[in-house]
Parts: C-alpha cells; sequence; structure tokens
C-alpha cells in the first residue's frame, strides 16, 4: 500500500478550516512542493521519530515523500501477503497520530481534510504467486499480461460500484472522488496511466501488478484490501473481459461511482456473488451503521447553504 495524510496545525474549534503546521523553519508550507526533500526536511524530528516507532513496531515501511498537497506526506510499504499489511496499515495510522501528537501537531488521514488541498488516498498494489514457486500469474515469462491479469482487472471494473463504500467509508471520503484533483471517477484501467482507477506500473514480469486507486486514506484497510481481493477473484472465476487500456486522461471521461456515502451504500448489496463473498448479515450491518452515519451528517446545515440560501431562496 501507499498511505498519504496531512500534516495540519492543532486544531480544537472544528469550525475553524484546517491550517498547515510550521516546519523547524518556523514558517508553514505556503506552495506545492511535490517530492521536495527540503519540504520532508521541514519535519525532520517527526519523520525521524516515525520511522523509528515503526522500526520497533516491525512495520515493514519504506520510502516518504512529500506529496503534492501542503505538508502532505505519503509513506510505501513494502510488498507482502495481505493480511499481514492490512495490520501494518492498522497500526501505522495510530503510530502516525501518536508521533504527530508528540511535536505539538496533528496527522490526519482524513480522505479530504482541506477545500483547496488535494485529497489523500491509500492505494494497493495488488499481485498473485503461486505458493509453491513464487511465480507471478499476472504474466508470462516474456512479460504479457495473462488472461488470468486482465480477468482480476475486469473484476475489479465490474464489482467495485458496488462496493464503493468499502472503499470510500465516510461522508468525507467523496469530497476527494471528484473530478480534477488526483482521483479516480471511473472505472478505467491503463498501463502506467495515473489518471485511471486501475494502473499497471511498467515493471518486469516477476513485479507485473495492478495498482486500486480507489480506496482513500480513510479506509478500514481490512475491508479495502478484502474488497479489492473479492473483485479480483471473482473476475477471474467469472473469466470476465476488460475495458481497453485507457489512453487518454480517464479524468475526463463520465463519473461512473457514487458520488456520496447513501448512493454506495444502496448499491452494496446488489449482487449475490458479493453478498456470497462478504456474507449478507455483515453486508447489512455495514450498511445500517453507515446509513446511520450519513443520516446524523445529514441533519447539519452547512455554512455554504447560508451563505447562498438564507436570503436567496
Amino acid at each position: 500500500p501507499e498511505v498519504e495524510f496531512f500534516l495540519v496545525s492543532r486544531n480544537t474549534d472544528p469550525d475553524v478550516e484546517l491550517r498547515p503546521p510550521e516546519g523547524r523553519s518556523g514558517r508553514p508550507e505556503t506552495s506545492r512542493q511535490s517530492y521536495s526533500i527540503d519540504a520532508v526536511a521541514e519535519f525532520e524530528d517527526f519523520v525521524e521519530d516515525m520511522y523509528d516507532f515503526a522500526e520497533a513496531q516491525e512495520l515493514q515501511v519504506d520510502t516518504l515523500i512529500h506529496e503534492n498537497g501542503t505538508a502532505q506526506m505519503e509513506i510505501n510499504f513494502e510488498h507482502g501477503e495481505a493480511l499481514a499489511l492490512a495490520d501494518q496499515v492498522f497500526v501505522f495510522k495510530r503510530t502516525v497520530r501518536e508521533t504527530a501528537h508528540r511535536h505539538g501537531i496533528y496527522a490526519t488521514f482524513m480522505a479530504k481534510p482541506m477545500e483547496n488541498e488535494c485529497g489523500s488516498a491509500l492505494h494497493i498494489h495488488q499481485s498473485i504467486v503461486r505458493s509453491g514457486s513464487g511465480e507471478n500469474i499476472f504474466a508470462t515469462a516474456d512479460g504479457e499480461h495473462t488472461e488470468a491479469f486482465l480477468s482480476y482487472i475486469g473484476g475489479l471494473q465490474k464489482y467495485t460500484p458496488e462496493l464503493i463504500s468499502l472503499y470510500a467509508p465516510s461522508v468525507n471520503s467523496y469530497r476527494r472522488l471528484a473530478p480534477d484533483i488526483s482521483a479516480p471517477i471511473n472505472l478505467n484501467w491503463g498501463v502506467d496511466n495515473r489518471t485511471t482507477a486501475f494502473r499497471v506500473p511498467q515493471s518486469s514480469a516477476q513485479d507485473m501488478r495492478v495498482e486500486n486507486r480507489f480506496p482513500g486514506a480513510d479506509v478500514n484497510p481490512y475491508l479495502a484490501i478484502a474488497a479489492s481481493l473479492a473483485s479480483g477473484l471473482l473476475g477471474m472465476q467469472r473469466k470476465l473481459t476488460p475495458s481497453a487500456p485507457h489512453q487518454g486522461t480517464a479524468n475526463e471521461d463520465a463519473v461512473e461511482v457514487a458520488r456520496t456515502l447513501e448512493e454506495g451504500l444502496r448499491n452494496l448489496q446488489s449482487s449475490p456473488e458479493i453478498r456470497e463473498v462478504f456474507g449478507e448479515l455483515f453486508l447489512r450491518a455495514y450498511a445500517a451503521v453507515k446509513l446511520d452515519e450519513f443520516e446524523e451528517f445529514n441533519r447539519v446545515i452547512s455554512s455554504w447553504e447560508r451563505e447562498h440560501l438564507l436570503l436567496q431562496v
């Protein structure tokens, strides 16, 4: 997984917008600094402690980079088994939040914490290897995509609209899944195309994989990874055929997934195969809890409504 998060100044009033924290220079970031080493160095003490705590817990974290947002970071995990990685991501998020507290700031894994910033994702890279030989079943010896790989992608395309609430589990999640903010809004896939929902990086046969770019940083990693694997499994079992790989900018195409939590939850039990994989009782319980959350959110009257509707309607 690739896990993104924002560092922000301490905020004790939920009515006040979040602000970037001051770095070691005593100044907050004011511009985009993607991949900047200097921008990461502003929070060097935080980063060093984070790595120390991760190492003490045997979390297999790898590279940290500065992402596109102001004081937004991304940490990459080493590849491994799905359940073990879900455990690590779950512990890592708590570790990062606690480390930030020690340094007098907050770390947030909200999918879209600020109006004028990009969102935070938890991209999941997936491959399947044979238990005995370790052979990657997604590629032939000469690096071509196998039928299993294409069917796996076909499963992701078919079942993501139904499982979107596991990739976008809160009302805030859907603010990230919007046009023009570097998050997927439809079901296209492509080779090394970062505008698509399902990206196949350029790689060797042994490293062939697909990246699911739908999950936000706010996901439950167990459910998001399970949803992605289940979709691929069903695709292979049913020998589904994916669309042709997208060649252009996928975000310019039509929206093909839910734009609200309620809409996503209404789709959750639409196919018998998903009910069979996850269990109808779990799906009903999950939907009930999340629908209550949506209704509680929906009772809140926003400042936008007061500004634009109070005296105009």
